[in-house]
């Protein structure tokens, strides 16, 4: 399920369920951070304190068996195998894994599989380790690498061996349904970004140990890493400054957070933003405007908690009485991507390059929970209430991101299994031992333009057409009905077996909004994209076009009335409003119409009435809702 649509809500019906029907006396339910601990028990307190005990398990080790939910980071039962010890493998019938594209991975995957009870997976991004490989190939030439890939690979664990997973929400729908919100992608570049993210890279001279000049060659994948330039980060963090959204109750620059290359490159930022932050809003911040929360700042869990509960550094000073943080920005590397729950968040901001879509799906779902932000004042004996909604957030994309994961990325590629020993780390990065250039170029700024992201996503969420088209091909019955011609057997057996399954609820109109298309999708037209016999969807003009063709070549109306029949035959197909006006010979109601005039019903002559008769005949409408 999407960030933000209810993971946790719908874990607490499955645990009441399991509690009440006795099919479970104790759920274990597993974060793989301390703020998701916290997090997690809030939500499932709010929702089941009335029927249930919920504890964080290192908060009551003594007394934890008086709980009938244990909510527990993998790594507080890992160290050292302490599950082994502490717990039985029977003490839980439920275990639920949160954010499991994470805490399966590494060591944590010995805690999770220790417990024999039921097992459920809770993610906006499982992970598919087993696509596009060929499985008697791999497990000949190396077994283990077979044997790691089927235990990272989140549908092999949960069941769902077929790549689909139990249930899917995605954000596309959350976005439909009123639940979530889309971005409005600030894509901007700097001279030397434009430079770095070009396929020739950044080129400057240095001198080598012999004193001779020598061409070097950067690309974004250095930035930070091998190529420093404090011209472009000031130039990064006064383009967010200017144009992020503001709080519209406190008019402070809207909740934040920032996305950085290294803790180092983390400090930079938060550094440059206090100095701006003084200068542009003298007295109101103590160097607190932007704080860092990355693994090496003491306490940089509880400041991602404190950010969320809206007490970081204290509450804002720019409104009196307003529940907001004093801190604006909390500048991370990787500690805030992975279900971080914090509603009011107005921008976030990329100033690196990312190159992973799991970790872009989660960056990018920080920002897109819906939020009311109130405010209560008494005025003249009563209270008055001041509130405005969240409808969009600011992706600030300073490394065109969100273009390569819309024109570039290969969502077809085979996944790399992670280092060996990889687990569930914080993402924060480390030093390097390469040869660095640092730039004291001045780098203004070059490229700047918002978009707003549609209702049908980006191609990042619109992944769910293709799964289906996999899913008909990898069919037998289906195959072998479209084999034969029998499309509308094809088509009864689509309807009854993979249509509204809870697998993927896979139906038309959703398949229709995955492939951003502007008209109603025909099953046949499905079944001949994935056997491969057309290339693409048409357009409604295409079809439209089409249809004119026909009828042009069958009545051969004169070369005079041609643009007249164009526009009324169009018209007349996609506009049911005014096919009634024809149908009931209502014509005076043409006159506020701004598609047909009554002057465009004259000039056409007999041609008004030829055409609803073919169209009646020979068009499928249905086809152009």
């Amino acid at each position: 399920m999407a960030t933000g649509t209810g993971k946790t809500l719908a874990s607490a019906a499955v645990i009441k369920l399991f509690l009440r029907t006795g099919n479970a006396n104790r759920i274990l339910f597993l974060v793989d951070r301390i703020e998701l601990e916290n997090q997690a028990w809030k939500n499932l307190v709010r929702t089941l304190k009335n029927d249930y005990t919920c504890v964080i398990y290192k908060e009551n080790r003594d007394d934890w068996r008086k709980a009938e939910i244990v909510v527990s980071t993998v790594q507080s039962l890992s160290v050292n195998n302490k599950y082994r010890s502490l717990f039985s493998p029977t003490d839980f019938d439920l275990i639920i894994s949160d954010e499991a594209h994470r805490s399966i991975s590494g060591n944590s995957r010995a805690v999770f599989e220790y417990f024999v009870g039921y097992k459920l997976g809770l993610t906006a991004t499982p992970r598919d380790y087993l696509k596009k490989i060929d499985p008697e190939k791999i497990s000949k030439q190396d077994p283990r690498e077979w044997e790691r890939r089927q235990l990272l690979d989140s549908y092999v664990t949960f069941g769902c061996a077929s790549g689909n997973p139990t249930f899917r929400y995605s954000l596309v729908d959350g976005v439909n349904d009123g639940f979530l919100v889309n971005p409005v992608v600030v894509d901007a570049r700097t001279e030397i970004t434009t430079q770095l993210l070009s396929d020739f890279g950044y080129s400057v001279l240095v001198e080598n140990e012999e004193g001779e000049l020598e061409e070097k060659i950067f690309f974004q994948k250095d930035f930070e890493k091998k190529f420093f330039s404090e011209k472009t980060n000031r130039i990064l963090c006064k383009t967010f400054l200017e144009n992020a959204i503001r709080d519209p109750l406190s008019d402070e620059i809207g909740k934040s957070i920032i996305f950085c290359v290294s803790q180092n490159h983390a400090s930079k930022i938060t550094q440059v933003l206090n100095i701006f932050a003084d200068s542009l809003f003298p007295g109101k911040y103590n160097s607190d405007f932007a704080v860092q929360v990355t693994s090496i700042i003491p306490d940089a869990q509880q400041f991602s908690i404190s950010f969320a509960n809206n007490n970081l550094s204290g509450h804002t000073r720019a409104l009196d009485g307003y529940l907001s943080s004093k801190t604006r920005v909390c500048v991370t590397v990787g500690m805030m991507t992975t279900g971080y729950d914090c509603e009011d968040i107005l921008n976030l901001c990329l100033m690196r390059p990312i190159f992973s879509p799991t970790d872009f799906i989660q960056i990018k779902g920080r920002g897109t929970r819906r939020y009311t932000f109130l405010h209560m004042i008494k005025e003249g004996g009563h209270m008055e209430e001041y509130k405005e909604e969240k409808g969009t957030f600011k992706l600030f994309d300073f490394f065109a991101t969100c273009e390569y994961f819309e024109e570039k990325f290969n969502y077809d590629e085979v996944l790399e299994l992670p280092p060996t020993g990889a687990g569930t780390g914080n993402g924060d990065g480390g030093g390097i031992t390469i040869d660095e250039f640092e730039s004291i170029k001045p780098d203004p700024l070059s490229f700047y333009i918002e978009s707003r992201v549609g209702p049908d996503g980006m191609k990042i969420d619109r992944k769910f057409y293709d799964q289906f088209e996999e899913t008909v091909k990898n069919d037998d019955t289906v195959r072998q009905h479209y084999e034969k011609g029998d499309m509308r057997a094809a088509e009864e057996y689509i309807r009854e077996n993979l249509f509204d399954k809870p697998e993927e609820f896979f139906n038309l109109e959703k398949l229709r909004k995955s492939v951003q298309l502007d008209r109603r999708l025909r099953l046949w037209e499905i079944l001949e994209k994935a056997f491969g016999d057309i290339e693409r969807f048409k357009s409604k003009d295409e079809l439209l076009d089409e249809e004119l063709d026909k009828f042009v070549s069958i009545h051969k109306p004169d070369a005079s009335h041609i643009l007249r029949i164009r526009d009324f035959f169009k018209a007349y197909v996609t506009d049911n409003k005014i096919r009634d006006i024809i149908e009931k010979k209502e014509y005076n109601r043409l006159a506020t119409n701004p598609k047909v005039t009554i002057a465009d019903l004259e000039d056409l002559e007999e041609w008004r009435n030829v055409i609803p008769e073919y169209v009646k005949d020979y068009v499928p409408l249905n086809t152009f809702l």
